[in-house]
Order: C-alpha cells, then sequence, then structure tokens
C-alpha cells in the first residue's frame, strides 16, 4: 500500500472557483443572477472573505429542526463535506447542555469575524433543559438513526474479542435438550441476578476476524440465534478450584423462557442485552491521523456488500487515533486487468500483454460509532456503489464527495 497520498481536490480551489463562478454571474446577468444565489454566499463574496470550510451553495439561513433529523443530515445540509461540523457549530454556553440539538429548536446560520458558524436562533436558549423533558419524541437527535445503532448493540453482527471471552453465555438446556428452539428453557452464567422478564438477545460466535496486514485475532462474527426472557435466578453448586479440598461454591445461574429464534441455540452462546445503552452521542468529525489508511474487514449479517445505513467493521481503532464521529472514505479497490491490445497498433492482439491495475474509486463514506483497540464499528451515510470486504477506507479529505480516485495498492 502507498501511504504517501494525495488528496485529488483542494478547499481552496473549489473556494476559487465557486468565487469566480459567483463574480461571473453577477458580471454578465446582473442583480437577477444575484438574487438566485443564497443571501450568505453573496454577503461572503462581498466582504471579500475567504471560506474557511466549505459551506454548500444552499446552506439555508434559518432551519427549524424536526423530529427523524439526525446531525449527519444537518450537517450536509450545511456543509459539503459534513465532518467539519464541530468548526462551525456554536456552542451557546447559557445553554445547560450546549452541545445538543433538539426538534423545535432553530438553527441560524450566520457569519462571524468573517467565519462561518450555526447557531441557535436567539430565544432558543429559554428553551427547557434536558432533563425536564418527559417525552422520548422530544428526545436530542443523534448523530445518526438511533433505531440502526440500537438493533446493531442489540443483536450485535460483530463481535470483540472482550465479547466472547468476559459476556454471560448459555450453559445448557433443560430436558437434556443439545440444541435449544422456541418452546425451549436454557440456563445462563454470569447474569449474576436480573429480574424476572428481562430480556436478552442470544448470540451465537461464528467466523474469526483478523487483521489483513499482521493476521491477528481483532473480533467474531456474530449470528443472532434466539431472544430469552428471564424466568428467575437460580442457585448452582459447582465444584471449587481454589484449594486442595476443592471445596464447593454457590454461583447463580439464570433461567430463560425462550421466546424468539432465528436459528438453533447452543451451549456457549453469548448473551447481551436486548435493550442496549448504545453511549453517549458525538458530532460528525475528521480523523486527527490524517495518515488513516485501513481495510474493511466485516460486513454486518455476513453478507457479501454493504450499502447505505448498513454496518462495517474496519481494522483500525484508538491505536490509530480514532474516536467515535471520525468519517472515513471507502474506496473500491481497483481491479488488476490485462492489456491485450499491442500498443503499436490498437487493433491487434499482443502475444505479451501488460497488466494495468486500475485506480481505486471512491464509493462511499463511514462514520464510526464504536471505536475500540484495533477494531471499529461504522454506519455507511453515504454511497455511490456498494461496498466490500477489502475495500481501503482513509482520510475523508481523499477523493470526492460522490466519486475520485486514489492509487492505495501497487
Amino acid at each position: 500500500m502507498d501511504r504517501n497520498l494525495r488528496p485529488e481536490s483542494s478547499t481552496s480551489l473549489r473556494q476559487r472557483r465557486w468565487m469566480r463562478a459567483l463574480l461571473l454571474a453577477v458580471a454578465v446577468t446582473g442583480i437577477g443572477a444575484a438574487a438566485a444565489v443564497p443571501r450568505a454566499a453573496v454577503a461572503q463574496a462581498e466582504a471579500g472573505r475567504s471560506m474557511s470550510v466549505p459551506i454548500s451553495p444552499s446552506a439555508p439561513e434559518r432551519y427549524v429542526v424536526k423530529q427523524g433529523d439526525t446531525l449527519w443530515d444537518i450537517s450536509a445540509m450545511y456543509l459539503q463535506d459534513p465532518w467539519y461540523w464541530p468548526e462551525i457549530w456554536y456552542v451557546n454556553p447559557s445553554i445547560r447542555n450546549p452541545h445538543l440539538i433538539y426538534p423545535g429548536d432553530v438553527l441560524y446560520f450566520s457569519y462571524v469575524d468573517g467565519k462561518p458558524r450555526v447557531s441557535l436562533e436567539p430565544g432558543g436558549s429559554t428553551r427547557l433543559s434536558p432533563e425536564m423533558r418527559t417525552s422520548d419524541l422530544d428526545g436530542a437527535i443523534r448523530a445518526i438513526p438511533y433505531d440502526l445503532l440500537m438493533d446493531f448493540v442489540g443483536r450485535p453482527g460483530l463481535l470483540s474479542k472482550d465479547d466472547v471471552k468476559n459476556k454471560p453465555y448459555v450453559v445448557g438446556m433443560r430436558d437434556r435438550h443439545i440444541v435449544g428452539s422456541t418452546t425451549n428453557e436454557v440456563y445462563a452464567r454470569g447474569l449474576k441476578d436480573p429480574a424476572a422478564g428481562t430480556r436478552y438477545n442470544i448470540m451465537a460466535v461464528g467466523e474469526e476476524l483478523r487483521d489483513p496486514d499482521d493476521g491477528d485475532l481483532l473480533g467474531y462474527i456474530g449470528h443472532f440465534a434466539a431472544l430469552g426472557e428471564v424466568i428467575q435466578s437460580t442457585g448452582a453448586v459447582v465444584p471449587g478450584d481454589d484449594s486442595i479440598f476443592k471445596m464447593k461454591r454457590e454461583e447463580p445461574l439464570t433461567h430463560l423462557r425462550v421466546v424468539e429464534t432465528g436459528r438453533e441455540i447452543m451451549q456457549g452462546d453469548k448473551l447481551f442485552p436486548a435493550q442496549a445503552d448504545i453511549g453517549a452521542d458525538f458530532a460528525p468529525s475528521a480523523p486527527s491521523n490524517e495518515a488513516i489508511l485501513g481495510q474493511i474487514i466485516a460486513i454486518v449479517d455476513g453478507i457479501y456488500v454493504a450499502g447505505k445505513y448498513q454496518v462495517v467493521a474496519i481494522n483500525r481503532g484508538t491505536q490509530h487515533g480514532l474516536v467515535p464521529g471520525n468519517a472515513l472514505s471507502v474506496f473500491y479497490r481497483g481491479e488488476l486487468m490485462r492489456d491485450r491490445y499491442d500498443r503499436q497498433s490498437w487493433s491487434a492482439y499482443a502475444a505479451n500483454y501488460d497488466k494495468i491495475r486500475l485506480p481505486d474509486e471512491r464509493s462511499a463514506t463511514i462514520l464510526l460509532f464504536t471505536v475500540k483497540d484495533r477494531i471499529s464499528y461504522g454506519l455507511v451515510v453515504q454511497s455511490s456503489q456498494v461496498i466490500r470486504k477489502g475495500d481501503f477506507i482513509a482520510h475523508p479529505k481523499y477523493g470526492h464527495k460522490e466519486g475520485g480516485s486514489t492509487n492505495f495498492a501497487h
């Protein structure tokens, strides 16, 4: 892999082109053409300022946040590159939780000291604090769709090594069953003492996920096996192993009723809360490590290709400077082609043909929501073509928003 990469596009180049086009439109067509351009952009040009971040030409001056909006969508509405959001969002210190945006809030776009910013419209600071809100519908908008994250966290299609090593697991089935299904009951170890009625997703541990760079084990594919509901916790006597007398000790087991199945339940399957906490939210951002370069190592559910709003795993994490909210470009691997034509005569086949690798084409953008030591999970938020295992990931400055090519491999 060639890590000495250069971006395909330059922000400053786009700015100069945009400014020239704007001034030409005004000069040729007069006031009528200028009126069609967003007033914020016209004011920017008249003031002779240079844009510090790539503002969308169609950015609204005023926007009322709606239920169902995501921070990514709002960022894309104001910015050509949504990961610049932290650079334009104005944090109002008079609001108890200034980073949160709620349905009904009014966002206002303006320029302050020559720099673009988005803030709550005056009067928005009098809204109720998040602690006073009682309806889930009034919750703060999230960076990416909440329901998609809950589906993934509750029924994780990708398991880390820690999940497989430390999560509670199925220790056996009632009535000496070897495998379990609906109408069966199972026993789990490691759940402590959950309340009756609590539900857990039972996940089977599947194929290994290994780092293509060095072959190290990073995690496993997870397969949904069943949904279990706690009947009760009970005591089980197990042999002790902490003394030469093999003293016995009591350890609680959890008795669960199977209420839904996706496949057979096996001893050793892992348990995850059906209503899992996805953690604190984040704002879209660009990685601090501009030289980041890795690969897609898995696609959730074990399918071959992924598209928008599907989850993928990459072989990079906190060790490489990544944090939740980082956006990354995805590049489709350029295919190795055989040039069968003689360059001296385009109509003749060559006896000794050349092998040529096509450029790596940008295909998508992913937004990371879970970042571990050497593995991260991301949601596909933009895509122009399908994503495959083995595709490259890089800093979002490479390529273009909807396309572009770069050479990552030789």
